[in-house]
């Protein structure tokens, strides 16, 4: 049986590491291919896994008391704090000899991006960017690229960008080609600011990208492309509009279904958190390092911690992140 090793960064979550510790007890449960190494506090880590049963022949623990908050300047805390739990993982997962297939944290999604690119850097050095994998109306998935990591970006950052995104999608999804649009306010080439309109014909020229123009924010999970490209400030937002829609809508059912005493309602309210709950269904990669690195939403609890290990695992088979069949 073939033998998986990932790092869990035990610190950063708005639930505390015993949400982050509980979530590894059950990754190993649900994977007996799977052994982890959590960095964190040791004597909370040892006393949870006692609590959880947890086999300690399939847990390494290296120690770490610090964590770079969300309030701090990110490449401070890199600098400031080289024994925090994030720089310890990252610095842990980047062991060649150690052969991990990827690292999760919950922790600064600056930190995170920048201590990446500080010890994961690939011999390009490329500049990393963080990805989405979303459901769309095609009953298939869209790569949604850049989503925070890069809040200013330049047409050539996006043109990595899409570069990337494409490869994540031909690796796990199969596709030969996949199709990438560059998130506008309008269909047309002539639309945009001026970074997408740069970016535009970039990839238009590009031949190792097939590239189907501009993609309206009403169409960006319409499924009419694979991967969609856009800055992080911009990514974000199609991000949390998403997901704040969604339960939005999710909200308005629920009332319906009380009001009317229709209990075949939440077949429907079931199906789309399913499918929106992303905190659930894992959190963000970053794409352009060495190793696959997944940063957890900060609220994300056990279930996500899970369903992210089996992401990493897909991801060193090739296989599908989700399938049609996870909704």
């Amino acid at each position: 049986m073939t033998q998986y090793k990932i790092v869990i960064d035990t610190l950063g979550s708005d639930k505390g590491p015993e949400a982050i510790i509980l979530g590894a007890s059950l990754a190993l449960k649900n994977f007996p291919e799977l052994f982890v190494t959590l960095v964190g506090p040791k004597a909370l880590i040892k006393e949870k896994i006692r609590l959880f049963g947890i086999d300690t022949s399939r847990v390494k623990i290296i120690p770490a008391e610090e964590t770079i908050t969300n309030t701090e300047n990110p490449y401070t805390g890199i600098i400031k704090k080289p024994q925090a739990s994030v720089v310890k993982a990252l610095q842990e997962v980047g062991l060649e000899e150690e052969n991990y297939i990827g690292m999760i944290s919950a922790g600064n999604s600056g930190a995170i991006i920048m201590g990446s690119f500080k010890y994961l850097s690939d011999e390009n050095k490329t500049r990393p960017c963080m990805a989405a994998i979303m459901p769309n109306d095609n009953h298939s998935f869209t790569c949604l690229v850049d989503t925070g990591a890069t809040i200013d970006c330049t047409p050539s950052q996006l043109h990595s960008f899409a570069r990337l995104g494409s490869d994540l999608m031909k690796k796990i999804y199969n596709l030969d080609s996949p199709r990438v649009g560059l998130l506008s306010n309008g269909a047309e080439p002539t639309k945009g600011n001026h970074l997408v309109k740069e970016t535009f014909p970039i990839l238009s020229s590009d031949p190792d990208i097939n590239f189907v123009g501009n993609i309206e924010g009403n169409r960006s999970l319409s499924g009419d492309c694979d991967v969609l490209v856009c800055d992080g400030f911009a990514g974000n937002q199609v991000l949390k509009n998403t997901e704040g829609i969604a339960m939005s809508i999710i909200g308005d059912i629920v009332a319906l279904s009380r009001k009317k005493h229709e209990p075949k309602y939440m077949e429907v309210v079931e199906h789309l958190m399913k499918k929106y709950d992303l905190s659930a269904l894992g959190g963000g990669l970053v794409l352009g390092v060495r190793k696959l690195v997944i940063k957890a939403r900060g609220n994300s609890d056990e279930r996500a911690i899970v369903n992210i290990a089996r992401m990493l695992i897909n991801h060193a088979n090739e296989e599908a992140f989700y399938t049609e069949q996870t909704f």
